[in-house]
């Protein structure tokens, strides 16, 4: 005979299979499926997505960059956004768009910084670069020959104006053949932009100066004599 005290041990052994039994099934619907989110490579066959690349304000050659929001845009017209920021703009005379292996610096230019001219075979690419790691001239002279604008501020520049930049550079489609840098040609200028054929100078750094940029890139960019994606 089964004492109470049998019965009751026997009903709890029961009752924890019961519920093990429950849990099993609840978490794999007997074996058929499982609960783990779908894995994409697992299911097709196919490679995850890759991740994104990092913009180039994110990830800047030779120096961290911080994003800071320049001042909004008050005027997308170029000469008055000029005007309005102090600036100075000019075209300036074609100096021939032949090659040479060799070093170049300002004194091989007639405009500082230089809009046009004999330049290196290679070209700097596309992006922000921190002080201290500027390309050499001649390949930054390239690049205005492939329709690229190249941002330059004057060493010493404060960090809020480099990060105001930078925020801009990022807002400007993000960086589309664009480069941001640090000028090493002594240049007369706060901040300049060129193109080919093309200079925007500002003496002065002021929240209009923004403008100034936004409008001469959109002007001139992709207007150089060869333009290269």
């Amino acid at each position: 005979m089964i004492n109470r005290f049998t019965l009751a041990g026997l009903l709890a052994v029961l009752a924890v299979v019961g519920l093990g039994a429950l849990a099993v099934l609840a978490a794999g619907g007997g074996g058929t499926t499982s609960a783990r989110p779908s894995d994409r490579a697992a299911d097709t066959g196919a490679p995850p997505p890759a991740d994104p690349a990092p913009s180039a304000s994110a990830a800047p050659k030779g120096a961290a960059a911080t994003k800071a929001t320049p001042p909004a845009q008050k005027t997308k017209d170029l000469a008055k956004a000029v005007k309005l920021a102090g600036c100075t703009l000019k075209h300036e005379p074609n100096e021939g768009v032949e090659h040479a292996d060799r070093e170049f610096s300002a004194a091989d230019y007639q405009v500082n910084p230089p809009t046009s001219g004999t330049h290196a075979p290679t070209w700097a690419e596309d992006g922000i670069y921190g002080p201290g790691t500027t390309p050499p001239l001649g390949t930054l002279v390239h690049t205005l020959e492939h329709g690229r604008i190249d941002i330059q501020y004057r060493p010493g520049t404060p960090a809020k104006t480099i990060t105001q930049l930078t925020g801009l550079y990022d807002e400007l489609d993000s960086g589309y053949h664009l480069l941001l840098f640090e000028n090493t040609t002594e240049m007369p200028f706060a901040v300049a932009a060129t193109a080919w054929d093309q200079l925007l100078g500002c003496q002065k750094v002021n929240d209009r100066v923004f403008d100034a940029i936004r409008a001469f890139t959109a002007t001139y960019i992709d207007q150089g004599p060869e333009v290269v994606p």
